[in-house]
């Protein structure tokens, strides 16, 4: 009896944590560079006092779904996008560096280079800074930054700095829940800046990264999960149901 009870219950709390997943996803299926999170279920063994005779579910997310978003034309000279591999490095809350797929940069009012989330965007050499006001602004290929100053000849550019750009393997990338990646082991892949290879990282600019969350596969897939939740729901009552009867069997 217990047995039931105790999947049951497991099970169902469980599908209600792949439900907030799936439903995550879907509120940002039109976040600029955002992955969707996967989700997977499987089997625990509960392990205490006396025998390891119990087995619950447990929902977990083995990692984010790394396939490229749609590129989305915006003609924004300060959007950027990343096209297959590769991540943008910024600063996090706490001015660590974190990796985004986010390329919506702007220019604060003090020079500094950040994407719409405020973050600031890193450089080789540390924060972008650009000396306001400007003529012109350019990014190359490989994420030199370039810009003209106020009043200056068309001839006369000047190097801000050289974005950050990131392609460590996936498999040691961690998403956070600010959204943003790290590494699960820095000293696995710390390379020095010099030695990135900025030619495997091809920019797109006038463009954004869209989300690669596919709305009709989550919506298919919340309602699988809210199907198995109504059936450990009536697993429970089924198990309700067993222990009234027996204990009317017992008083008879």
């Amino acid at each position: 009896m217990d047995n039931l009870l105790y999947i049951s219950t497991s099970g169902a709390k469980e599908n209600m944590n792949a439900l907030a997943v799936r439903a995550n996803n879907l509120a940002n299926a039109k976040t600029v560079g955002f992955k969707a999170d996967l989700e997977q279920a499987r089997a625990m063994q509960a392990f205490g006092e006396g025998l390891p005779t119990r087995v619950f579910s447990m929902t977990e997310s083995p990692r984010a779904d790394f396939r490229p978003g749609p590129i989305m034309t915006t003609g924004r000279k300060l959007d950027v996008a990343i096209k297959e591999k590769g991540f943008f490095t910024v600063y996090d809350s706490n001015n660590r560096e974190a990796m985004t797929r986010n390329g919506a940069l702007k220019i604060r009012n003090d020079g500094t280079l950040i994407n719409d989330r405020g973050q600031v965007m890193v450089g080789l050499e540390g924060p972008i800074v650009l000396p306001v006001p400007l003529q012109d602004f350019q990014i190359s290929p490989q994420g030199q930054i370039t810009f003209r100053p106020r009043g200056a000849a068309p001839t006369e550019t000047a190097i801000a700095g050289q974005l950050k750009l990131q392609n460590p393997p996936i498999d040691n990338l961690m998403k956070m829940e600010d959204g943003m990646f790290r590494l699960k082991d820095p000293l696995l892949t710390e390379v020095p800046p010099e030695a990135v290879e900025y030619n495997d990282i091809q920019l797109e600019f006038g463009a954004l990264e869209g989300s690669n969350v596919n709305p009709v596969n989550e919506m298919v897939a919340m309602i699988s999960l809210q199907r198995q939740f109504e059936m450990q729901v009536k697993m429970i009552k089924t198990a309700e149901e067993i222990e009234a009867s027996g204990t009317q069997l017992m008083r008879s």
